[in-house]
């Protein structure tokens, strides 16, 4: 693969400009679903992302070994449900709400088979979380839109749990690529089954393509560029203001106004989730990825 120059901006500022990035473009996705459905929207992004990356990348596809497929295959395919999942979601729920109950598939990889005491009040702080965000009165949140929202969030904790066979046997860039490419082979399908697709325009594709670009290529860059130098623990507490942040990203650009319960709900599962982290033992490097062609 043709060597990428270094990216020069700190790591600290790649961190926060990837998560703005990421709830810009869940924010601009919910204004196509009108025209082009959750589905539809998601086939759009994950399909031009990965031409992007592709083109950024540009792996080796035909020299990738059959180890590397088998754990390539099935890391794409959970980043195309969770996509999938995430939009059929948020076309149901706001923004920030979405979000949250997703971190929940994060915070369990993150404390799952502990056994300190701590964990256990992390557990707790985001179990009061969900109850105060479930519809406990039918008037609530939809509650299919928080079960779609907690089964993205599942598929973002197994893509975590592959992620980190992956990063060992292909390097990054093109473990990124080809798992988008992956992605959208799951995605299309349900996006042309819809029939949403039909409905394309100059205008909606080069919205698609701002969507791809602040969903997907953009924010994967810029948080691999920063773990070069950030460590795991700092970039996973960063990681865990996305709730809040996409939460206000909701109240400015789609105007869905949370009640008091709610923004309390997001506190305590940012709170869970960087207490996690906190507590969690330091792991050591992780061993570089094989040298293979990409």
């Amino acid at each position: 693969m043709p060597r990428i120059r270094s990216f020069t901006l700190p790591a600290l500022p790649a961190v926060l400009l990837a998560i703005l990035s990421v709830q810009g473009g869940a924010a601009l996705a919910k204004g196509v679903f009108p025209v082009l459905g959750p589905a539809g929207t998601s086939g759009l992004r994950v399909g031009l992302a990965a031409l992007m990356l592709l083109g950024l990348y540009r792996p080796a596809l035909g020299q990738l070994r059959a180890a590397q497929w088998r754990v390539l295959v099935p890391y794409g395919v959970a980043l195309g449900v969770m996509n999938l999942l995430f939009y059929l979601a948020l076309a149901r729920i706001p923004l920030g709400l979405a979000v949250t109950l997703e971190f929940l598939g994060p915070l369990a990889v993150a404390i799952a088979g502990s056994r300190r005491w701590s964990d256990f009040l992390w557990v707790v702080l985001a179990g009061a979380g969900i109850a105060l965000i479930a519809p406990w009165s039918g008037s609530g949140p939809d509650a299919l839109g928080m079960l779609l929202a907690v089964l993205a969030g599942g598929c973002w904790g197994v893509y975590i749990l592959l992620g980190k066979r992956v990063a060992r046997l292909v390097p990054g860039g093109a473990a990124v690529a080809v798992g988008m490419v992956c992605a959208a082979l799951v995605v299309l399908p349900f996006s042309a089954g819809s029939g949403s697709l039909a409905h394309l325009t100059p205008g909606l594709l080069l919205t698609g393509c701002g969507l791809a670009l602040l969903s997907s290529a953009l924010p994967y860059t810029l948080e691999m560029a920063a773990l070069r130098t950030l460590p795991t623990r700092t970039f996973s507490i960063l990681m865990s203001l996305e709730p809040a942040v996409a939460a206000l990203f909701g109240l400015v650009l789609l105007h869905e106004h949370l009640s008091a319960g709610q923004w309390l709900a997001i506190g305590l599962v940012v709170a869970a989730s960087i207490g996690s982290t906190l507590s969690a033992p330091i792991e050591p490097a992780s061993a570089p990825a094989e040298d293979v062609p990409a």
